[in-house]
């Protein structure tokens, strides 16, 4: 990897319903530690959250907890991550793991996977930054959102450019490369 030395992984505090998806979660972690990039994070210790931490932790390599004060005063910070920011609210959280990463990538995840995703594609449309993003699409999770995304476009309300922002990959080898190349690539400036 070239251009990624980290990469905020957006994913579920919870497990999900199929042993896929922390098995994704394991293989990304291999993936990136085997590259040498660093894991940024939302800092909890729950779900495919904590399992890409720990795995990422397990194999030697290092990892940046981004979590509001309300979460660690809930007791679900991860305890035994290389750095861990602590942030007022949420978007802070977003705001700091921006600053900190390279690239994006999100694996099967609710809302808050959505609402992280969504503002890093956002602030890229709008020249905030110039940093790419990528669905880990394990068991086709996103396949009914990708699908919402080109209807979105042929509607009219997504540029064809702005859409070829979203990368999709099938493994963590394809995303990283991906991202690897679409980093090298980027120009800052807005995307209409």
């Amino acid at each position: 990897m070239n251009n990624l030395k980290t990469v905020a992984v957006y994913c579920g505090s919870a497990p999900g319903s199929l042993p896929v998806f922390a098995d994704a979660t394991r293989a990304t972690a291999k993936a990136m530690v085997g590259r040498g990039v660093d894991l940024v994070y939302g800092g909890g210790r729950l779900g495919l959250m904590g399992l890409i931490a720990d795995s990422v932790l397990e194999l030697g390599g290092r990892v940046y907890g981004v979590i509001p004060q309300a979460l660690v005063d809930i007791e679900v910070a991860h305890p035994s991550l290389t750095e861990l920011h602590t942030v007022s609210n949420m978007h802070e959280r977003k705001a700091k793991m921006t600053d900190l990463a390279h690239a994006f990538l999100c694996l099967p995840g609710g809302i808050g996977t959505l609402d992280e995703m969504f503002e890093a594609w956002s602030w890229n449309a709008l020249g905030y930054h110039k940093k790419p993003f990528c669905l880990l699409n394990v068991e086709g999770y996103w396949d009914r959102l990708i699908e919402f995304i080109d209807h979105a476009t042929e509607s009219g309300f997504m540029s064809a450019q702005r859409r070829r922002q979203l990368l999709v990959a099938q493994s963590p080898e394809e995303a990283l490369e991906l991202l690897d190349e679409a980093a090298a690539a980027a120009t800052q400036g807005m995307v209409w």
